[in-house]
């Protein structure tokens, strides 16, 4: 199989650093992950060719040292995502939300896509944070359980329904994140911003990046091999 038929999932299975390139080229490897890089490239009219380039060159130079998810067990994945991604969540959010606050008041009168900017993040902050509840007390502690007793064809099945729900509020919350980027022109700093609001569009941004990691991590290696009841994948 070619890199150009592979899913964009598969591309970021296979080295995780790509995720930079496929981000740099607005291509979506987590919800949209099921997507070819050739049928990717062909909706963003994108040259293949580039974007291969880039993911070669970036290939050549993946550092070693970087962990590689796909060498882990189903816990250590699961504890690993809580650990980076949910404690990362558990703070910015509160953090971008107050941010929001301020700059609502300052900029709200002059700046029109502020006041849907904020009612759609209440509304994905709590989305998120009861979805990382969901995983933190009842999915991931079920994945554990069903590694440390290797499951049997009724563990897993009885994986698909959770799964599912979360892959949906997954979906879900990607459709907000492209609603915030097509709101800010891209995260684009207005003429004249205060540093408040340039730390809330800096902190947008990172968010998105950091959400793509993480729900490609569940969508593509988590959830997949809990169902398959895999351990380390060979």
């Amino acid at each position: 199989m070619t890199e150009w038929t592979k899913t964009l999932g598969e591309l970021v299975v296979e080295n995780p650093a790509r995720s930079r390139v496929l981000e740099k080229f607005e291509l979506d490897y987590c919800c949209g992950g099921k997507a070819t890089l050739r049928d990717a490239c062909t909706r963003k009219e994108l040259c293949i060719e580039t974007v291969l380039s880039e993911i070669h060159a970036c290939d050549q130079s993946k550092n070693q040292s970087e962990l590689d998810p796909t060498k882990m067990t189903l816990t250590e994945l699961a504890n690993h995502i809580e650990q980076t991604h949910h404690a990362y969540l558990h703070t910015e959010l509160p953090r971008l939300s107050n941010l929001l606050d301020k700059v609502v008041t300052a900029h709200g009168n002059h700046v029109p896509y502020l006041t849907e900017l904020q009612a759609l993040f209440t509304d994905f902050r709590v989305d998120l944070e009861h979805h990382m509840a969901k995983e933190e007390m009842m999915l991931f502690p079920w994945i554990r359980r069903n590694e440390a007793a290797p499951s049997t064809e009724a563990h897993t099945s009885s994986l698909a329904e959770p799964i599912a729900a979360m892959e949906a509020e997954h979906e879900a919350a990607g459709d907000a994140l492209e609603q915030f980027r097509a709101l800010t022109s891209g995260y684009i700093t207005p003429p004249q911003a205060c540093g408040t609001f340039r730390a809330l569009l800096d902190g947008l941004a990172t968010l998105e990046w950091d959400m793509h990691q993480h729900v490609h991590l569940e969508n593509h290696l988590l959830f997949p091999r809990a169902l398959a009841g895999q351990g380390v994948k060979s």
